[in-house]
């Protein structure tokens, strides 16, 4: 069926974001204050929000929340658990969490453990028990007391408070953790491989991988020859070049701490801080220095030196984020997502020199883009813009190096907008944002 022309809009007024959340009841000390989340670029599959199809040239709000004082960063897939709180915390135990996710065309909002998901909709993703889209945020009541989720290409991926991981979707190649090429069009329980509980979750298009408390990783889905579930021979693919069964990576030498699916590849932080990758590597995006590849877990060694607390996979490149606010890039550089002025590849890992006078605290990748949070809320992106996913309306289509991404002004009396993280999809992307007034 051929999709309506898509609607150009460079503004839309906030008061046409409607409210999703605010307290119930008093969170630490009363004090709370507006927060929104924006999206931007093509939307052909409602995967903005705004509720048509639409091209959404920079950042226009499209749901509001009110958000206590004790607010923190919900777990982030390959980011440490030590560096989520961007804002400070309360004393209060009640500690509310929210966050934002993009898959390929879908995209969600995670908060105080409700889920709400639009977007696509093939495949069952948005897990409503049906493959229709969904052109506004819309709570998804199948899945309950969610801790972090993970969107893929055709499927979704979450963590429970009490450890459990839930997925839907399309299940090729065993992305689900169920069945091979199985469709789940709401979410259900993945049959634990694991003791204790899992504490994080990321996944690709095919891949998916889980962090248990302890330190442990599995990982299932498509392997297809390139060794990106790091399993070995030992334990290949059960069926079409997938395996459906979460198996555990027994090759890492350190308990891992984060992990980050790329598109054939997959990055893994230990506890000490270091970084190591496996997989396809024929576009330099383990950042070896050579083009080998394989299932094996090794060390980047060129940032032996760092202590990594985030890392963002694309589909052929690599960033990492050190604790001392630097960001890495390595891999394919063709559509100028490694930002440096160039669209030459990068064997080994080269810090972003364009961002080296800022403080990051928050990175991520979409397919052939790439984006930072600096530690004053300013968001830069760079890459791929022929979607308009950079929110800066007049790049060329190919923008290599970092540029600041501004945020109108309204008349909502709420002041300048604080960047807390970002997410990137294949042709759009969004934003959560603190705004300065309290309520």
């Amino acid at each position: 069926m051929a999709l309506r022309r898509l609607r150009h809009f460079s503004s839309s007024s906030s008061a046409k974001a409607p409210l999703l959340w605010q307290p119930k009841e008093a969170h630490g000390d009363g004090a709370a204050a507006a927060a929104q989340i924006l999206s931007w670029g093509r939307g052909a599959a409602g995967q903005l929000g705004g509720g048509i199809e639409e091209i959404r040239l920079y950042p226009t709000p499209l749901a509001s929340l009110i958000l206590p004082s004790n607010f923190r960063l919900s777990p982030t897939p390959g980011r440490r658990a030590a560096a989520q709180s961007p804002i400070p915390i309360s004393n209060s135990s009640a500690v509310v969490e929210a966050n934002i996710s993009c898959g390929l065309f879908h995209s969600a909002l995670l908060v105080d453990g409700q889920v709400w998901i639009w977007g696509k909709g093939d495949g069952g993703r948005l897990g409503f028990g049906h493959e229709n889209p969904v052109f506004v945020p819309t709570l998804n009541s199948n899945v309950e007391s969610v801790r972090s989720i993970a969107l893929g290409g055709l499927h979704t991926a979450a963590v429970t408070d009490d450890g459990n991981v839930f997925t839907w979707g399309y299940g090729g190649f065993g992305a689900l953790g169920h069945r091979v090429y199985h469709r789940e069009l709401v979410p259900k329980k993945v049959e634990e491989a694991w003791s204790g509980k899992i504490c994080q979750i990321a996944t690709s298009g095919t891949h998916t991988a889980a962090v248990t408390d302890s330190g442990e990783l599995y990982m299932w889905g498509r392997d297809e020859g390139d060794g990106r579930l790091g399993l070995g021979a030992g334990r290949g693919p059960n069926e079409g070049g997938g395996l459906s069964i979460p198996s555990k990576v027994n090759a890492l030498p350190a308990s891992v701490a984060a992990v980050s699916c790329g598109g054939f590849f997959t990055m893994a932080i230990t506890e000490d801080g270091k970084l190591w990758n496996w997989g396809a590597n024929s576009n330099y995006e383990l950042g070896r220095g050579n083009a080998v590849g394989g299932w094996k877990p090794q060390p980047v060694t060129s940032l032996t030196d760092f202590r990594v607390i985030q890392i963002a996979s694309g589909g052929f490149h690599s960033l990492a984020l050190t604790d001392g606010g630097k960001v890495f890039s390595w891999g394919h550089g063709g559509h100028g997502q490694l930002g440096h002025s160039s669209l030459e590849n990068q064997k080994v890992p080269k810090m972003i020199e364009a961002l080296a006078e800022e403080c990051i605290v928050y990175i991520a990748c979409g397919g052939s883009s790439s984006a930072a949070v600096t530690d004053k809320g300013k968001l830069y992106m760079w890459g791929n813009a022929r979607d308009s996913q950079l929110g800066v309306p007049g790049l060329p289509e190919i923008q290599p190096s970092p540029v600041e991404v501004k945020f109108l002004l309204e008349d909502d009396g709420l002041g300048p907008h604080h960047v807390l993280s970002v997410g990137i999809g294949a042709s759009h992307a969004m934003c959560l944002v603190s705004r300065s007034r309290s309520i």
